[in-house]
């Protein structure tokens, strides 16, 4: 039966419609999607994330914070559905070799991973509002059939179902089929900003976003790793080439933030990427290093930072490049200096930090080019969520050992509970703005 009523909320989620159980908070996609940071809803909704994500148990906890490939074309196969029932993750990325299909598999892939996953990750949650308090030792590991409410307590059921995402940048950065989705690379709007115009070439992003935006949220993805909002460089413009919208400060921000709008109208979250920014060649697989000063590291970070002070930032993806002005040991999505003390506490980022994948590099591999094992690309998650990462990025023969991994970390104190928490509200919050996290 639960199953079952998944589904039906699922479909409602994969056509647009953002329906909460009765005497819930509605919030409306209209109304969450552009609420202002001093909206008194934010903080309610903020309060309510936080308090879900203290009555998590430590398997949907360490879930919550995943962000997991899986495999599967069409339909998820049993030994994906078995990892996805262990393992609520809490949210999946999708690559071409999940996408190379026609789009009602797509839908089906994505309906039944996120079945899965919600069965998994229901909470019960008192309406008393008493939550385990901070410091508190986490509830065992309990099955979603394992939450009904104790004799004499009242309890409510919160559904959460996870992120979809995908890399749609656009130009050569696509997972689709060619001619579904299409986006021109961000470069070729610079163009356009000189031949026609920049207040032209502006609206022409947001409304090329929102075309595309809403043919891949039909299929029911609510997140894209996108856009890039990094100038274009000397430092990056091997690794960016076209998929940077230039070089000009203003331009580079105002086209980022166009995207963004047009994403959201469509029902999508995006992650503005690379923060701080990236070098050389691929930062997954070779030395990156940007060596530049304070005041220059804040002058390339420009679009990020606007963007983040500006509301529109909601989600940022940290590069794995190093900047030894501001931390010479770790790279940045290693780095409690970036991601807490300048991200967090300097430019006052609330949203959600996710780390580029770890899977090619261990925990020194951007720094010192090298590529990682699995065991290596496991503990250097486990450093970047310690670090400040509310999300990593894990491919489907990791889940397992990965979910694992952070669970014995809690345990042995590697990893804090609060730590963890924290990370989740971020992304918890950001899901019942969306509506794809409810306490009806």
């Amino acid at each position: 039966m639960v199953v079952l009523y998944l589904c039906v909320i699922l479909i409602a989620g994969c056509s647009g419609g953002k329906e909460q159980a009765a005497g819930s908070t509605v919030y409306t996609q209209d109304t969450l999607i552009n609420l202002p940071v001093s909206d008194p809803h934010t903080a309610y909704m903020r309060a309510e994330a936080g308090q879900i994500a203290r009555n998590l148990d430590a398997g949907q906890l360490s879930a919550q914070v995943m962000l997991c490939g899986i495999d599967g074309k069409g339909q998820l196969g049993r030994d994906m559905q078995i990892l996805l029932d262990e393992c609520p993750a809490g949210g999946v990325i999708l690559f071409r070799y999940n996408l190379d299909t026609k789009p009602a598999e797509i839908q089906n892939l994505i309906t039944q991973a996120s079945a899965r996953i919600s069965a998994g990750a229901l909470a019960a949650a008192p309406d008393s509002g008493e939550f385990p308090p901070e410091g508190e030792s986490l509830p065992k590991s309990k099955s979603a059939a394992g939450n009904e409410s104790s004799p004499g307590n009242e309890t409510k059921t919160v559904l959460i179902l996870p992120f979809v995402a995908v890399d749609h940048e656009g130009g050569q950065v696509s997972r689709f089929n060619k001619g579904y989705a299409v986006l021109p690379a961000a470069a070729a709007y610079s163009v356009l900003a000189r031949d026609k115009g920049r207040d032209g070439a502006i609206a022409q992003i947001e409304a090329d976003a929102f075309r595309a935006g809403t043919e891949i949220s039909a299929l029911g993805i609510n997140m894209n790793l996108a856009p890039v909002a990094e100038l274009l460089n000397d430092y990056n413009r091997e690794f960016l080439g076209s998929r940077s919208y230039g070089e000009e400060p203003a331009f580079v921000t105002d086209s980022a933030s166009a995207f963004i709008r047009g994403m959201d109208r469509a029902g999508l979250l995006c992650v503005v990427k690379h923060f701080p920014g990236s070098a050389g060649k691929d930062p997954h697989l070779y030395p990156s290093v940007i060596n530049a000063g304070i005041d220059e590291l804040n002058v390339l970070a420009a679009p990020c930072i606007s963007l983040i002070r500006g509301g529109q930032a909601r989600a940022v993806m940290v590069s794995h490049t190093l900047v030894p002005a501001r931390d010479p040991a770790h790279i940045a999505s290693l780095s409690p200096a970036v991601m807490k003390q300048w991200l967090r506490d300097e430019i006052g980022f609330e949203g959600i930090i996710i780390c580029d994948d770890f899977s090619m590099v261990s925990a020194g591999g951007a720094a010192g080019g090298k590529a990682g094992s699995a065991g290596s690309a496991i503990s250097a998650e486990l450093a970047s969520l310690a670090a400040g990462a509310d999300m990593i990025m894990v491919w489907p023969k990791d889940i397992r050992s990965t979910h694992r991994a952070i669970q014995d970390a809690l345990s042995s104190g590697k990893l804090s509970v609060e730590r963890l928490r924290e990370a989740a509200a971020h992304i918890i919050f950001e899901k019942i703005r969306m509506g794809l996290a409810n306490g009806g």
